[in-house]
């Protein structure tokens, strides 16, 4: 029983694999589940044994690969830190430099990027709006700590300051995967990271 359990998660791990390769290279509108069987080596039966249809493989498929949000939430503990904005800056700085060189995540990003929410993917845009609105949360209680220990400098409010990080860290990432990947996102991101902080850290 438990090797029939290995391997059903096995086919069900290269199932979510090969929905993400077909998505990236069709468009998940433009994907079927044939077209996910046929690269995963299995019948389309099999999938429905996994999944009840391709909204909930595409929503199995952006739960497999950690994207800003969920990388930079295991950083959520400086909140409380006395090096909060420190620390978030690293996080920043360390996950563009992960992207530039990670293709799966580069991958599961411009799928979404690419993606129309339509009515039959809005658990999946739910599903990203859900962790977007959890992280900004974090965010923000990093930079109202760092506030409450005047580092925080004037003309920043801890809300004004996530969003500029947010925004920041999507603009440059949404630019580089769709445009051809024009500047070095690890380098030219970490100097725009880091000159945004210094503007929002008090001296």
């Amino acid at each position: 029983m438990r090797r029939t359990k290995a391997e059903a998660e096995e086919t069900r791990q290269n199932i979510i694999l090969a929905a993400e390769r077909v998505f990236y290279e069709k468009g998940v509108a433009n994907s079927s589940l044939e077209d996910v069987a046929a690269v995963a080596g299995v019948t389309r039966g099999a999938i429905y044994w996994h999944f009840a249809s391709k909204t909930d493989l595409f929503l199995a498929v952006y739960q497999h690969v950690p994207l800003p949000q969920r990388d930079m939430l295991e950083f959520e503990s400086v909140a409380t830190g006395e090096n909060a904005l420190v620390e978030l800056e690293k996080a920043a700085c360390d996950w563009l430099e992960l992207l530039s060189v990670d293709e799966q995540r580069q991958r599961m990003l411009t799928i979404l990027l690419r993606t129309n929410y339509s009515e039959e993917f809005q658990n999946v845009l739910r599903a990203q709006l859900e962790l977007d609105d959890f992280h900004t949360v974090h965010l923000v209680k990093a930079f109202e700590q760092a506030r409450l220990q005047g580092r925080l400098s004037e003309g920043w409010t801890p809300e004004s300051a996530t969003s500029a990080v947010r925004w920041l860290i999507k603009g440059m990432c949404t630019e580089w995967l769709l445009f051809g990947k024009r500047f070095d996102l690890a380098r030219d991101g970490a100097d725009s990271m880091r000159r945004l902080f210094r503007s929002i850290v008090k001296s």
